[in-house]
């Protein structure tokens, strides 16, 4: 049958109908089996358009159950995005193949929420030819939303979505689910006109195809739900469409008080604006109750409308005025200046009369005393807690202490216990699809070469493989391993980024320790939640292997974590070994330690433009502000570790930042300068997730300098919360450790904002977290050195006034005095500007 298989590989659909036309079932069978073996031996092949389209005609030609052709179909190879169910349901027809259905549901099963477009048509058009009811499964809905922008690859146009939903023989089934599962508000927007959904739906109400009280219902409780904002939007925009009468909404006054009170920004709003025409249908304590949980939200605009809003009931009845200005008076203690000057006299025009209150004067911060570095957990001992730690891994982001215990853990069992660890890690292994590649640009790949390692650990078979991959890489890497610094000839650094240099030549060397035995693990393993390495317990390591040889790169990276300090009595220990290396600990200790680069801190643009569509340059930011580095004179830098190229916008390594704190945790400076583009990322590009190892780098050792101050400025407007609040952390770390340069860290701030490369308004939340926290003085004197560059753009950025608010009181409760250049000028324009309000406010605060 090689005729067979190759037109199958060549996507042949009408060769491979007519091949199969001539067998009978027997021999359709056997052809199943090779089938199936044919597909699994192709570990490098992607089935997909007209080759996914013969696979499943083959597949339903051959195989004899749902379960056998669904798990064929199902493996992540074989993509049926673009494949064709109509052969497919005709070769079943001729077959008199019964579980046609059977199939289609098991495929829906087995699509990835993730991906919900990939085998929603083919998987679609089975359900049709069959007329079952379609699955309820959550990837089949948001298929069912992805499919109603997507346009056929054909480039054919398709009819207007009203069209098609008011012919759907899915649509009574699938829409009371398009509220309920998580996410599919983001895959009803991805096509060009993200309102085409919600005016569908609200037109098939109106004209009577489905219940409006359904789709109110249904919207209503996702946002009770909630979601994130993008896919919370086609909802909001849904139900303005629908525009609920009072009586609607007097009905469901419940779930909108519940919104008022505690949904996203956009969502509160949508309910206050339908709560404003119910009038008395609404219980005024009910409003008011969740009138005072408005007031007291970040979300100005909000709390604007909230407070002209109880303003208007108090006109409208006087004899209950006093209660509702009990209730405006709680935005009295709102972060926002202007609305808490509002709201006291709205409260005091309504008969409020507010006690005074007593100025508390404290300067300093109060910050709780950085406590020891949390201790690592023990070494992994067990082959169960191994494998438990590995699926957790491959889960997951790669942090780098999981990282390393999973590593020693290979080291230590799989030269101990390598059968119970072969049993038990291979099925984790396949469960999560873990493969290994020969292409070279999987040589170093920090990601190939740690799958790779997993599967020699699970497979000695697939370590033999490995080993002359391992030994090109060593080979590679052996000039560059860690000697004395000084004198030393000068070499250019590796254009790979430092990082995978020094990972993938240790993974590459862990593979070839499995084949030892009785190894007692890594010499580089941390001894702290930051990465580093205690000196005295690298000694003791080293007296226990006693005259056995070191691992060259274990070696390497151990002394790299170790901190910069000199001891020179253990120095004197380490030598006496007598040993190798032993006698480079001893000269780590003495002072031979990674020298300190040399920072430059540059503006870098854009790399250039590539080709007419390239869409990703659109979307990077003009210019970045980014730190260089190089090696002092006389300091080779055969690593790469010292230099840090001022790449443009757009070019230059990255990734894998979670790992940078761990590889040099003594170096903070250092590493921020290596992490500084995945940070400016954060708050330029909206990349989430890009500062969330601030934390980490905080817990580090050594000067931070100006890449540390940049990224804690990049930080603290980065676009997603997780991010701020990371930054956040960081910057109360480093406060309460007396290692955060305010001023600095406010004049990076000021600059970036001024020259428009973050968006300030971001920023203010952070801070006035971090005065929460206890650190008043710091965010003082932070805001002190960044308003000057604010006050001198010639148009200020948004958010400044609300900086101008934060530094009047932090100013006010420290009772120090700063100068701030430039805002006698703001003061003295006069006028009524939020602006000059708020610089009157701090001129005020610092008389």
């Amino acid at each position: 049958m090689t005729d067979f298989f190759e037109s199958l590989i060549r996507g042949d659909v009408h060769a491979v109908r007519s091949a199969l036309n001539g067998l009978d079932e027997p021999a359709r069978r056997a052809l199943g089996d090779e089938l199936v073996a044919h597909v699994r031996r192709r570990r490098d092949n992607w089935w997909w358009g007209k080759e996914a389209t013969a696979l499943a005609l083959a597949a339903v030609g051959t195989l004899s159950t749902a379960t056998k052709t669904a798990a064929l179909l199902g493996r992540r190879s074989v993509m049926l995005r673009d494949a064709d169910p109509e052969p497919v349901v005709a070769m079943a027809r001729q077959r008199g193949v019964t579980w046609l259905a059977d199939l289609a549901y098991k495929l829906a099963d087995r699509m990835r929420r993730s991906e919900p477009w990939e085998g929603w048509r083919f998987t679609a058009g089975l359900l049709l030819a069959e007329k079952v009811p379609p699955p309820t499964g959550d990837a089949f809905v948001a298929g069912w939303a992805y499919a109603m922008w997507w346009q056929r690859p054909s480039g054919q146009q398709q009819p207007p979505l009203l069209d098609r939903l008011r012919a759907d023989p899915f649509l009574d089934v699938l829409l009371p689910r398009l509220f309920e599962v998580d996410g599919v508000g983001a895959d009803l927007t991805f096509g060009g006109d993200r309102q085409a959904a919600p005016r569908a739906l609200a037109a098939l109400a109106a004209e009577g195809r489905v219940d409006r009280a359904v789709l109110l219902d249904g919207v209503l409780g996702r946002l009770l739900r909630g979601d994130r904002p993008v896919a919370l939007r086609p909802f909001l925009a849904l139900h303005d469409l629908l525009t609920p009468t009072p009586e609607e909404v007097a009905a469901r006054a419940s779930a909108y008080l519940r919104l008022l009170a505690d949904g996203p920004g956009p969502v509160a709003t949508t309910a206050l604006r339908a709560l404003r025409d119910p009038g008395d249908a609404v219980e005024l304590e009910s409003l008011l109750d969740a009138a005072r949980a408005v007031l007291t939200r970040p979300e100005k605009a909000l709390v604007r409308a909230q407070l002209s809003w109880l303003d208007k009931l108090a006109r409208q009845q006087p004899d209950r005025a006093a209660e509702i200005a009990t209730a405006l008076a709680v935005a009295a203690e709102h972060p926002a200046a202007d609305l808490r000057d509002r709201a006291m006299a709205l409260a005091q025009r309504h008969g409020h009369r507010p006690v005074p209150a007593v100025a508390v004067t404290m300067a300093g911060d109060e910050l709780p005393p950085p406590g020891p570095a949390a201790a690592v957990p023990p070494p992994i001992a067990e082959v169960d807690e191994l494998v438990e730690e590995v699926s957790a891994l491959l889960g997951r982001r790669w942090p780098a202490l999981a990282v390393e215990r999973v590593l020693d853990g290979l080291v230590r069992l799989g030269t101990t216990d390598r059968d119970r660890l072969e049993t038990a890690l291979l099925p984790v292994l396949q469960r999560h699809q873990v493969g290994a590649f020969d292409h070279p640009w999987a040589v170093f790949n920090l990601s190939a070469q740690l799958h790779g390692v997993l599967l020699a650990a699970a497979a000695p078979a697939e370590a033999a493989t490995r080993r002359d991959q391992w030994a090109g890489i060593l080979t590679d890497s052996r000039p560059r391993a860690l000697r004395p610094f000084r004198g030393r000839p000068a070499g250019e650094p590796p254009r790979r980024s430092a990082l995978a240099q020094v990972y993938c030549a240790r993974l590459a060397e862990i593979g070839q320790r499995l084949d030892g035995r009785d190894d007692p693990g890594l010499l580089a393993a941390p001894t702290s939640a930051a990465g580093a390495v205690d000196p005295t317990a690298l000694y003791d390591r080293l007296a226990a292997l006693g005259g056995r040889p070191v691992w060259r790169w274990d070696i390497t990276q151990a002394l790299l974590r170790l901190p910069a300090d000199v001891d020179e009595a253990l120095a004197a220990r380490a030598a006496a070994l007598g040993t190798p290396a032993g006698a480079e600990l001893a000269g780590w200790l003495r002072g031979d330690v990674l020298p300190a680069p040399v920072h430059r801190v540059v503006t870098v643009g854009r790399r250039e433009r590539m080709g007419d569509y390239d869409f990703r340059y659109d979307r990077m930011p003009e210019r970045r502000t980014v730190v260089a580095t190089t090696p002092p004179d006389g300091v080779a830098d055969p690593l790469g570790l010292l230099t840090v190229p001022a790449h443009l916008v757009g070019r230059g390594h990255g990734g894998w930042g979670d790992l940078w704190p761990a590889l040099l945790p003594g170096h903070r400076g250092l590493v921020a300068a290596h992490l500084l583009a995945e940070v400016a990322k954060a708050a330029q590009e909206d990349l989430r997730e890009g500062a969330t190892v601030l934390p980490v780098l905080a817990e580090c050792t050594g000067a931070g300098g100006p890449a540390l101050d940049l990224a804690l400025a990049y930080g603290l407007c980065a676009r997603h919360e997780v991010d701020r609040v990371a930054t956040l952390d960081a910057l109360l770390m480093l406060a309460a450790a007396r290692d955060l340069d305010a001023p600095a860290v406010g004049a990076q701030l000021g600059a970036l904002a001024a020259d428009g490369q973050v968006t300030l308004a971001r920023a203010a939340t952070p801070l006035r977290d971090a005065v929460a926290a206890g650190a008043r003085l710091s965010t003082w004197r932070l805001l002190a050195a960044t308003l000057p560059a604010l006050l001198a753009a010639p148009t200020p950025p948004r958010g400044t006034p609300d900086l101008l608010t934060l530094a009047a009181e932090t100013a006010t409760a420290t009772g120090v005095r700063i100068e701030v250049p430039g805002l006698a000028d703001v003061v003295a324009r006069g006028g009524g500007s939020r602006l000059v309000t708020e610089a009157r406010r701090l001129t005020t605060a610092l008389a």
